[in-house]
């Protein structure tokens, strides 16, 4: 910043230096005009008789004359002219990063100051399919160069990718078919909640297990990845809402109220009836805002999504979708719908899977951008996130292939002009946090007021299993 002395001890008819430039010492020496002797200022005063006095005041004798004015009016352009120039040298502030590798550093910089949150990965499912759940002897940070894993294009996770992929929280899905439902779904949730939780035990170093938007920080700041469980599918719940508590107890802080399959009590994307959710559809979403438990639409029906969101207390998630205005899949989102859930507060997640970015068996990181940047101008930068869905899709993007890539993507969006780094911190993670805690402060509230845990029964469902007990 450029100082002006303020206790020169001159003479009031004296002329002040041009102080302004004083920001190079050794230099501009031309315009470091001097003081003068007294009485060499009265000698010159008399010979410049009456003109070009920059004084107002006609009855005093300490007139500035004509060069003086000239000069003290060029001074003071000059001085401005370098506090505007040299400051922002001075500050290296020289704008948006220019270069690939500039944006990636600034991705870097940013990154480990704030989380970088995906929503959804299904490399629990993969762990199933591949080593039925037997952890021991299995390397996950070798998964790339391990049959089968290192041949599937189902498979894009292990712990060095997710490392230089930044990752600072990341949703694992408790996820199981839609063929268990009425049988065996329910134990096949808590098994694969109990794979996601010791493959983060034996891997302390780089995984840690939180339920919280604190933890997620606190455990970003200590430099490992914070690991949280979302169940995929209500049929999860067994039409039960003590089977709900029982899963949130367990670490499940989002459920997935469909699958690609309906429910007795919620309709999915892509059913056939014109349904959303039923009286015990919505008591399902009143226990989550009671417990503190995300309500993630993904997969839902548009009538379900809309019940949901006239239900819901709390904010709202979609944990891994895309723009329906840009790919037309009804797994993905209509401008409506967008517009209610910034209405409502929550955020969607960008889902990578080629299907629903282009419509087609190909896309590319710019098809990805193309879903964010139009869910930031339907609903707003603060309601759209990241949820790849990586480890449950089988065609990735070009650019995009596997969790290594997330710097890449959000260095890309950098490179708009119309995106700041406080932008892209938003998308990264930031807009995850905000609904998390939003989530936690409904519960907390609810807690205050001794909202009691609800006890609503399902109607008898025609399709439940023979094999269900009489009084289940």
């Amino acid at each position: 910043m450029v100082q002006v002395p303020r206790d020169l001890p001159v003479h009031r008819r004296e002329v002040p230096p041009c102080n302004g430039h004083h920001y190079h010492q050794h230099q501009h020496q031309h315009h470091h005009y001097q003081l003068q002797p007294l009485d060499l200022v009265e000698d010159e005063e008399a010979r410049a008789g009456d003109s070009c006095s920059c004084s107002t005041d006609s009855d005093t004798s300490a007139q500035f004359r004509g060069p003086w004015c000239i000069c003290l009016v060029v001074c003071i352009i000059m001085s401005a002219l370098g506090a505007a120039l040299g400051l922002p040298i001075a500050l290296g502030t020289t704008g948006q990063p220019q270069t690939p590798q500039e944006r990636l550093d600034a991705i870097h910089r940013l990154l480990r100051d704030a989380p970088l949150i995906d929503a959804h990965n299904d490399l629990p499912w993969n762990l199933r399919k591949f080593v039925h759940n037997r952890l021991l002897g299995l390397n996950m940070s070798a998964l790339s160069a391990t049959e089968p894993w290192s041949r599937s294009p189902w498979s894009q996770t292990d712990i060095p990718r997710l490392r230089a992929g930044l990752l600072g929280a990341q949703f694992w899905s408790a996820y199981v078919p839609c063929g268990s439902q009425y049988l065996d779904a329910v134990q096949l949730t808590l098994e694969q909640i109990d794979v996601i939780k010791r493959f983060i035990d034996l891997n302390p170093q780089h995984l840690a297990f939180v339920g919280s938007a604190k933890e997620i920080v606190d455990t970003h700041k200590q430099g490992r990845i914070a690991s949280l469980i979302g169940v995929e599918g209500g049929h999860s719940l067994g039409n039960s809402l003590a089977v709900l508590r029982t899963l949130y107890s367990l670490g499940a802080r989002y459920l997935t109220i469909t699958h690609t399959c309906d429910t007795p009590w919620a309709r999915c994307s892509n059913s056939t009836d014109n349904g959303g959710l039923t009286a015990f559809g919505k008591a399902v979403i009143r226990e989550m805002n009671r417990l503190g438990m995300i309500v993630d639409l993904s997969h839902t029906s548009v009538n379900t999504a809309k019940a949901a969101l006239n239900a819901t207390h709390a904010p709202v998630i979609f944990s891994h979708s895309g723009a329906y205005a840009i790919c037309n899949s009804t797994r993905n989102i209509p401008d409506e719908i967008l517009k209610l859930v910034a209405s409502n507060g929550g955020v969607v997640m960008v889902n990578f899977y080629a299907q629903l970015i282009s419509c087609n068996n190909s896309a590319t990181m710019n098809d990805v951008v193309r879903h964010i940047k139009h869910i930031r101008a339907v609903a707003g930068i603060e309601h759209v996130g990241l949820g790849a869905g990586y480890d449950g899709i089988n065609m990735t993007p070009s650019g995009l292939e596997d969790v290594s890539r997330y710097p890449h993507l959000l260095a890309e969006l950098l490179a708009d002009p119309e995106w700041t780094e406080e932008d892209v911190a938003m998308v990264a993670g930031q807009n995850m946090l905000r609904v998390f805690s939003r989530v936690e402060a409904v519960r907390d509230q609810w807690k205050l007021a001794a909202v009691l845990p609800a006890e609503d029964i399902p109607p008898p469902d025609p399709q439940q299993s023979p094999c269900s007990y009489q009084y289940s």
